[in-house]
């Protein structure tokens, strides 16, 4: 039984050793993963050929077609000023998309930085960056975004940098954790003892641990982010007007629901639910293709 056993652990490790055999083993481990990154290549491919590829200018108004409902013509139908609702859910695609990995991105260096720094060095450094972490947790995220959006003016780079700064302390946190556990462990003292900086240490030994962790949080926050913008939007302090962005559609067709246009707001606020429901699934099927225990 056990030299039977022996050459089916052998092919097993194989290939999970070959290039990519890990991520086809956790591929077809979780089919979901699939159905994430299928959902997030189409999201990415709308972000960057949906301007070109949209049948008509999503700025262009035509007063005769308003109000027009779904047809061959106009898949999404017309909003009230003519403009077609498909050609503007495209294009608002890329702008949400771009606040919301630039300001995970901001938030994903800074909150890393600050966390394993205070779980690595302890002390006076985790005391500091404690305090400042907890006073932006202190405030409801969103109040504290509209507040700084409000103070700032509501441009996209506010935009971005509101939502960067309510997103640093998840990132921090977990960075911290991880950094602390892992501070005292035999390889990280065999890095010092081998004559490595801190930073060194950090950048090579630590932060590779927090990664995988980290990665699913980034991920859950990139569709976190997009509701943020939106929402920004949605109450008048983010994106403006005409520019094509899914949190200002819903809101000009709300106020067009009640008439019977419904496409306004729903078409706009599906293409929201599906961006933020696949940036969710995501999150799990990064977790298992970062992880370095998945790979044992």
């Amino acid at each position: 039984m056990t030299e039977a056993a022996a050459p089916v652990e052998a092919s097993s490790v194989k290939t999970t050793a070959r290039p990519g055999g890990h991520l086809v083993y956790v591929l077809t481990e979780n089919p979901v993963s699939i159905v994430a990154i299928i959902g997030f290549a189409v999201i990415v491919f709308a972000a960057v050929f949906g301007p070109i590829i949209a049948p008509y200018d999503p700025l262009a108004t035509n007063a005769s077609i308003s109000l027009q409902p779904p047809s061959w013509s106009h898949w999404f139908g017309t909003d009230q000023l003519g403009r077609d609702v498909f050609s503007r859910v495209l294009a608002a695609a890329r702008l949400d998309l771009m606040i919301s990995v630039a300001a995970v991105t901001l938030s994903f260096f800074v909150g890393a930085a600050i966390g394993t720094s205070a779980g690595y060095f302890g002390g006076w450094v985790d005391r500091i960056s404690g305090r400042v972490i907890d006073t932006i947790m202190a405030f409801p995220l969103f109040v504290l975004a509209m507040g700084i959006v409000a103070a700032m003016g509501n441009t996209v780079e506010n935009i971005i940098y509101a939502t960067a700064i309510i997103n640093v302390p998840f990132y921090a946190r977990v960075a911290r954790a991880e950094a602390a556990i892992h501070r005292h462990a035999g390889f990280v003292q065999a890095a010092k003892l081998s004559g490595n900086s801190d930073l060194l240490i950090l950048a090579i030994h630590v932060f590779p641990n927090a990664l995988p962790p980290m990665a699913v949080q980034a991920s859950l926050n990139m569709g976190w982010a997009i509701l943020n913008a939106a929402g920004l939007s949605f109450i008048g302090l983010g994106v403006r007007p005409p520019t094509p962005e899914w949190g200002i559609m819903v809101a000009e067709g709300a106020n067009f629901i009640v008439s019977g246009e419904w496409w306004l707001a729903i078409f706009p606020g599906l293409a929201l639910m599906l961006t933020v429901f696949t940036f969710n699934l995501l999150g799990d099927a990064l977790r298992d293709i970062i992880d370095p225990r998945r790979r044992t």
